[in-house]
């Protein structure tokens, strides 16, 4: 079961611009939590919250925006109404792109994807023109110090894991990721908190179930129409099935 994962690697200046992104899509993401909570901003009492929060730390956001972000929506103070929207695409070379929205205008968002596939070789599909090439499942990484990938993988097997393996973040840190069918994502979340594992991030991806293969020519002619897409303030993240 275990195996290596690959990650696309950033230039310095592009993490940094990551990283604001990410911030902004967390602060979204808290919005959207606490709404679904019933306006509970206690992470104790809102799962979902919690799981939001866990991922702010990874990404080490400071706690004073985290906490500003929770007051604004607990006091309905952020009144934009986001819609969590999933677009399909393709790529030049018949890569099929799918695109995680979070947007309060899908006019616009629609208007802006169009945009930059029809100008960097691909096209914005229809519902289901893609999303059949792909699985979605939970991804959970750990920080994999003091831990035995081989003993964590038979305590979780019960828990819905399915694939086991060491990957790297963008500025080369080493994390152990676990992933799970989506329908076994609050399996996987309560068996980790049992055991007092807090995940660096608890997120769910989608997966491509088989990947085409590229030139490297093909592939950075790809990888510029997905960092175009990935700079809109409405996309939080975007997967494809590239090799």
């Amino acid at each position: 079961m275990g195996r290596m994962f690959e990650v696309r690697k950033a230039s310095k200046f592009a993490r940094w611009d990551r990283m604001a992104k990410q911030f902004t899509r967390i602060g979204k993401e808290i919005t959207i939590a606490v709404r679904a909570g019933g306006g509970i901003g206690d992470i104790n009492d809102n799962p979902m919250l919690r799981r939001v929060v866990q991922n702010a730390r990874g990404i080490n956001m400071p706690k004073d925006r985290i906490d500003a972000a929770i007051k604004r929506a607990v006091e309905g103070k952020d009144t934009s109404n986001y819609a969590e929207v999933i677009y399909e695409g393709y790529g030049a070379h018949g890569v099929a792109i799918l695109v995680d929205t979070s947007t309060d205008n899908t006019t616009r968002t629609v208007a802006n994807l169009r945009s930059y596939f029809s100008r960097n070789g691909g096209a914005l599909g229809t519902s289901g023109s893609v999303q059949f090439q792909f699985k979605q499942m939970g991804v959970f990484k750990l920080n994999p110090e003091g831990l035995d990938e081989e003993e964590l993988e038979l305590e979780l097997i019960d828990a819905g894991l399915e694939e086991i393996g060491e990957t790297e973040t963008e500025d080369g840190k080493k994390v152990l990721e676990l992933r799970t069918a989506f329908a076994d994502f609050g399996n996987m979340q309560t068996a980790l908190e049992a055991k007092s594992l807090v995940p660096i991030s608890a997120e769910v991806e989608w997966i491509p179930n088989v990947t085409v293969p590229v030139t490297d020519e093909q592939a950075e002619e790809v990888s510029k129409l997905i960092d175009i897409i990935e700079q809109d303030d409405d996309v939080n993240k975007v997967f494809h099935n590239m090799a």
